[in-house]
């Protein structure tokens, strides 16, 4: 329920007392509950973990309650931030750099966890004479080769499309990220594949040693960042269909290309690190 304001406006309950951007002092929950949900996934992977100490379900069922909140907390979020009103608010210079900033800082968090892992990689595989399992298959196939340049591909057609809205060009826009959406399915859907000849062919899993868990740890939360990619280019898509953007109005269309490059910087160097140098001494 909303109620209209003397200047005209509707102010919105919580948890989004007005729309963003256009005060910036509103009092909003949503990026509190996206936190929340984020923050309540690694309690029950950790729950998960010490299944012996606390109920076997308790794990699971927190997992998936916060996977529930984050998602709620990023629809409410973007839906609030860039959705509604679109085309009536004003653009504002001081609201897209804002935007910009927490898009950046958002992917310097992403770049700590990523860093973090790959220490912790770095610093085991340093510690001892390193050797590969004998589970471990042939990493450089072409099967990684072409998943790598799918997603190289996808970063093209993104920026091709970005450049096409910027210029008032929507039906070249419109391809661009439909092929962006496309590509990174079948990236998704290669990875998916090179999981089950890893694992169902070669017995290759998380549990075989150091490599092991640094490979599907790296790979794996990697592709849930992709998928989330995959979702967020497929709504920029969904809302370009309905007439949204132009040649002004095209924040949402930066942020998700910040934030897809990013990804696409991080598995060249996952590929160069644990497939090109994985047998390097």
């Amino acid at each position: 329920m909303s109620t209209e304001t003397d200047d005209g406006h509707d102010d919105h309950h919580l948890p989004a007392v007005e729309d963003w951007p256009r005060g910036f002092g509103e009092a909003s929950w949503w990026p509190f509950m996206t936190a929340l949900g984020g923050a309540g996934i690694y309690v029950g992977v950790a729950l998960w973990i010490i299944a012996d100490l606390v109920h076997p379900l308790a794990g699971p069922a927190v997992v998936v309650g916060s996977v529930g909140l984050f998602l709620t907390g990023i629809y409410g979020w973007l839906y609030h931030a860039f959705i509604t009103k679109f085309w009536t608010r004003e653009v504002s210079d001081r609201g897209s750099s804002s935007l910009r900033w927490g898009m950046i800082a958002f992917l310097g968090s992403e770049l700590a966890t990523f860093g973090a892992i790959f220490t912790y990689y770095f610093y085991f595989r340093a510690g001892a004479e390193w050797t590969l399992p004998a589970t471990t298959p042939d990493l450089v196939s072409s099967l990684i080769l072409a998943n790598t340049a799918v997603l190289v591909a996808s970063s093209f057609t993104l920026h091709w499309a970005h450049v096409a809205i910027r210029n008032g060009d929507r039906t070249n826009f419109l391809r661009g990220m439909g092929l962006t959406v496309l590509l990174g399915v079948v990236f998704l859907g290669g990875q998916a594949l090179e999981y089950f000849e890893f694992i169902g062919q070669y017995g290759f899993t998380y549990a075989e040693g150091i490599y092991g868990s640094a490979f599907f740890g790296l790979t794996g939360l990697h592709g849930l960042h992709v998928m989330l990619g995959v979702v967020f280019i497929a709504i920029v898509f969904v809302r370009g269909l309905y007439g949204q953007y132009s040649a002004d109005r095209h924040l949402s269309v930066s942020t998700a290309s910040m934030y897809w490059h990013f990804v696409d910087a991080v598995w060249i160097f996952l590929v160069v690190v644990l497939y090109l140098g994985a047998g390097q001494a």
